[in-house]
């Protein structure tokens, strides 16, 4: 199975169990911005308890690595999981809804866009920069991170809701790193 059989089996899962989700990370930078080949594949998802077995049965091992105890602390915590495909390697990352108001504002907003043949909902190119400008702050300043950020902003231009941009590269704390972007 590769990332695109198992992205699509991940979201046929959650919209059977009736979990809201959103495509963001790198699937997201390269649909909106220039492709590039990653191994992880990230979601935010509102995943409710009375759907985590429904979740951790659909990927039984040995094929697939998803830990029934990683998912219930993941959602008490809205913090993040893992699910392995053990025989391929590819790796999604199940990241819980948070109260955050940039996390709960990106959710409200994501866009619904044909992804390998389906209608699904992914972040908006706005919040793909932010995020990605955020990611790299946190991990001491990632080039990756920021060149996905910029490539968006290239390719969406236009489009883009610049006051958005603004607004909430300064809430976020990273206006100098939006701004850099943009010269």
């Amino acid at each position: 199975m590769g990332q695109k059989e198992l992205l699509i089996q991940v979201v046929h899962v959650l919209e059977g169990a009736g979990v809201p989700f959103m495509l963001t990370g790198s699937l997201a930078s390269s649909l909106q911005g220039e492709p590039r080949s990653t191994h992880d594949i990230d979601l935010v998802v509102d995943l409710a308890p009375a759907a985590i077995d429904r979740l951790v049965d659909a990927f039984p091992p040995p094929r697939f690595h998803l830990d029934r105890a990683g998912v219930e602390r993941a959602v008490r915590t809205r913090g993040l999981v893992n699910l392995l495909d053990v025989e391929g390697g590819d790796k999604v990352d199940l990241w819980m809804l948070t109260e955050d108001p940039f996390d709960q504002e990106r959710f409200a907003r994501r866009e619904t866009v044909p992804v390998f043949g389906l209608a699904m909902p992914v972040s908006t190119p706005e919040d793909t920069i932010l995020q990605k400008l955020v990611w790299s702050r946190l991990s001491g300043g990632s080039e990756r991170q920021r060149m996905d950020a910029r490539r968006v902003l290239e390719v969406q231009g236009p489009r883009l809701d610049m006051k958005y941009l603004r607004e909430w590269a300064s809430r976020l704390g990273i206006a100098a790193d939006f701004d850099s972007l943009l010269s």
